[in-house]
C-alpha cells in the first residue's frame, strides 16, 4: 500500500525505462535534408511518456485534474519522503541484498497476490487470461519454490496482462473520474482508487490469509492481541514489498526524475495513459 508517486506501483505501474534526453532535443542539424513531416507523424516538440517502454505507443488520454493543487501538494510530499526515507533505505537494502534475491521477492508477492489478478479478469470475462493466472500460480507455487522463480512465464511463455478492479470498471464503462495524488500511494484516478481500496486490497491473500491470526503470548500473558498481530504482519510485508522494489528501479527513478522538467505532469501523463492502454488490452 505504500508507493511513491514517483514509482511504480508500485507498486507506475510496470517498468518504467527513462530517456537520455526527450524527443526534439539535441542538435537541429541532424534533422536537416529529411522529407517534411507528413500529417499524422509525430512532431519533435510533442509531449513524450518519460515512463514508456521502448517502441510502446499509446493512445492520448484526457487529463482530467481538478484537484491539481491538492494533487501537487501530496506529489510533493510523496517525492520528499521518498528522497529522505524510503531511498536511504531502499540503497542501503540494495548494497547488501543479491540482485536475484531481490527478483525472487518481486516474484513471490507477485504470485502470492494472484487472486485479485484472477478475480478480474473473471469479471472482465476473460477467461484465457484467469486460466493463465491460475496455471502460472500453481506452476510458480511448486516448481518455483513457492513462488521465488517464474518458470511459467520464463521457460513456458504463461504470461497475461495483470488485471485490477480499476481496470474491470473502465472495461464496463465507467469513467475515470478526476486524477488523484493520495498519500503514500501510486497515482491513482477516482475510479481506480476506489477499486484499488475496497475491492483489490479485500481480494489480497496477504491481507486475510498469510499472516497469522493468533494473538502474541509472553510467559501465558497476552502481549498482541488477533488484530494487533496481522497488523504488524500486514505493515512488514507492505514496506518490505516497497522498499525491494524501490531498490530494483534506483537507477531507472533517478533517469527519469534528471530527464523530465516538470514531473508531476509527466507522471500524471504516463499514469493516465497506461491505464487507458491496460483497459484497451
Amino acid at each position: 500500500m505504500i508507493t511513491v508517486a514517483t514509482e511504480s506501483s508500485a507498486g507506475l505501474a510496470a517498468g518504467p525505462s527513462s530517456a537520455s534526453e526527450p524527443p526534439g532535443s539535441g542538435d537541429p542539424a541532424k534533422g536537416q535534408g529529411q522529407e517534411p513531416a507528413q500529417k499524422g507523424d509525430r512532431v519533435p516538440d510533442e509531449d513524450y511518456d518519460p515512463f514508456a517502454k521502448k517502441g510502446e505507443s499509446v493512445a492520448e488520454e484526457e487529463e482530467y485534474d481538478p484537484w491539481e493543487s491538492f494533487n501537487s501538494s501530496i506529489f510533493e510530499f510523496n517525492r520528499k519522503f521518498d528522497k529522505y526515507v524510503i531511498k536511504p533505505v531502499a540503497t542501503a537494502y540494495e548494497w547488501v541484498m543479491p540482485d536475484p534475491l531481490e527478483r525472487g521477492i518481486t516474484n513471490l508477492f507477485h504470485d502470492v497476490r494472484f487472486v485479485p489478478r484472477l478475480m478480474n479478469n473473471l469479471f472482465q470475462a476473460k477467461f484465457k487470461g484467469a486460466s493463465l493466472e491460475l496455471g502460472r500460480f500453481l506452476i510458480n507455487s511448486t516448481l518455483g519454490i513457492g513462488g521465488l522463480f517464474d518458470p511459467a512465464k520464463n521457460l513456458l511463455g504463461m504470461e497475461t496482462p495483470d488485471e485490477d478492479f480499476g481496470q474491470t470498471l473502465g472495461a464496463y464503462r465507467v469513467n475515470p473520474g478526476p486524477y488523484l495524488i493520495l498519500p503514500l500511494l501510486p497515482p491513482l484516478t477516482l475510479r481506480d482508487a476506489t477499486g484499488f481500496l475496497f475491492i483489490d486490497l479485500a481480494l489480497d491473500p496477504l491481507n486475510y490469509l498469510v499472516f497469522p491470526v493468533m494473538p502474541y503470548r509472553f510467559a501465558g500473558q497476552p502481549m498482541l492481541t488477533t488484530g494487533t498481530t496481522a497488523q504488524i504482519g500486514w505493515w512488514a510485508q507492505r514496506v518490505g514489498d516497497v522498499v525491494n522494489e524501490r531498490a530494483i528501479n534506483l537507477e531507472r527513478f533517478q533517469g527519469v526524475e534528471e530527464a523530465t522538467v516538470d514531473l508531476y505532469s509527466a507522471v500524471r501523463n504516463a499514469y493516465l495513459q497506461k491505464r487507458g492502454k491496460a483497459i484497451r488490452e
